[in-house]
């Protein structure tokens, strides 16, 4: 194994992938990280690089972390606490076998959380809510890792125009964040 690069949070990580010419097989990311989160940087890294492999390593072990981080596209899901040679070993599962190693903890509230009736759905794509010109173009703006304010100036709209398309482009994704929005738009190859 080799250790290609290491990154202080999703932004940096992002900006370094853009950068290098060999990008790793398997990216072990926290979750909570300053200036973009391990789940929002795991549905954008999944999109625009599909032969990467995210395993999350962290010590957040609640429901909805959990399934977000699914949602994102992680490949597994290991508590901080894990032997290293558990680690190494799901970092060759993931590899080698297209495994999706948890921690049994995490695989045991992942079962319950399948067998509830009240989990959090990921909701139904409506085929018939496509997005307008502008909201794919916002859309793709949102992948490339732009703020509002970012977008606002590279249209040449006000930040507020940008929320309201934002909102709009959730409300037809039948998401609540960006990165369920970009998690969408890869799934559909719109990036």
């Amino acid at each position: 194994m080799k250790v290609l690069f290491t990154a202080e949070n999703g932004e940096d990580f992002l900006r370094q992938m853009k950068t290098t010419l060999t990008h790793p097989q398997v990216v072990l990311m926290d979750i909570k990280m300053p200036v973009m989160d391990g789940i929002e940087t795991v549905a954008i890294g999944s999109s625009v690089y599909p032969q990467c492999k995210f395993l999350m390593l962290t010590v957040f072990d609640d429901d909805e972390t959990i399934f977000e981080s699914i949602k994102a596209g992680s490949s597994g899901y290991l508590l901080k606490d894990e032997k290293t040679e558990t680690i190494i070993d799901s970092i060759h599962e993931i590899v080698e076998e297209g495994g999706a190693p948890m921690s049994p903890g995490i695989a045991r509230k992942t079962l319950a959380l399948l067998s509830r009736s009240d989990w959090p759905e990921a909701k139904k794509e409506n085929t018939s809510s496509q997005l307008s010109d502008r909201e794919m173009t916002i859309l793709k703006l949102l992948v490339d890792g732009l703020e509002y304010r970012g977008i606002a100036e590279k249209l040449f709209i006000a930040p507020n125009t940008v929320r309201t398309h934002i909102g709009n482009i959730y409300e037809k994704l039948h998401v609540n964040s960006k990165a369920q929005a970009i998690r969408v738009a890869g799934k559909k190859g719109w990036v």
